[in-house]
Formats: structure tokens, sequence, C-alpha cells
């Protein structure tokens, strides 16, 4: 068997579909790749593929949530920084502050609209620096 490419595609369940749009392509710039209907969409930075799928019924408790949380590498350890200042502008709620790993990786950890918990990271040999 061929090893895979790593984790390039994950599928939320969101409440607060439009608002997590707006997050995922406004605040982080993904851009959709396709919008079948008003209750799902496919977004890409280019590499990965994130997919928001509405469902009313989602916990509105971020602590219900089935996911623990999703990463998103940064290229350059400089990056963190950057992407800190960025969430703090646009008001995100930080979960975890930044901080150095056992590893020498450097990360942080944000919620989207929906409590879905999203880990910025650069890792040391991972990430292309």
């Amino acid at each position: 068997m061929k090893s895979s490419l790593g984790l390039r595609h994950l599928a939320l369940k969101v409440r607060n579909f439009d608002e997590c749009l707006f997050f995922y392509t406004e605040v982080l710039g993904m851009s959709v790749d396709w919008k079948p209907d008003d209750e799902n969409v496919y977004l890409t930075n280019g590499k990965d593929n994130l997919a928001l799928h509405y469902d009313s019924s989602v916990s509105v408790n971020s602590s219900d949530s089935r996911l623990d949380h999703f990463g998103i590498f940064v290229k350059n350890k400089e990056d963190i920084d950057t992407y800190l200042k960025h969430m703090i502008k646009n008001k995100v709620k930080i979960h975890k502050e930044k901080q150095t790993h056992r590893d020498n990786s450097i990360s942080f950890y944000v919620e989207d609209p929906d409590g879905n918990v999203m880990q910025i990271l650069w890792h040391p040999t991972l990430s292309n620096e």
C-alpha cells in the first residue's frame, strides 16, 4: 500500500452555516470550491478541502463537539505571530494561547463560530520552511 498524502479533507457539521462560511473564507482566506446548495459548501486553500454541512441538531455546547480539533500548518515560524494577530484583529476566540511544544513546534488554538477548535501550527520538520 502506498502512503497517503495526509489529511486533505475534513467535513464539519455546523449549526451557524453563514457565520462559519464567512469565517473560513473571509478570516482564514479559503475559497469556495463547490457549493451545491445553501446547506453545503466545499472550501479549499489550493491543497486541502474543508466541507461545511448545515445541521440544525448540532449541539450549541462546544464541549459536545465530535471533533477534538483540526490543524492548519503554516510555512514559516514567523507566520504563527502573523496568524495570531490576524485572529485577534478579527475577534476570533482564542481557545489556547501560543506555546512551544516539546518537539519545538509552535502553535495556538482558536474556535470557529460553531466552537470547532482549530490549531494553527508551525512544525520544524513538517512545515516547509
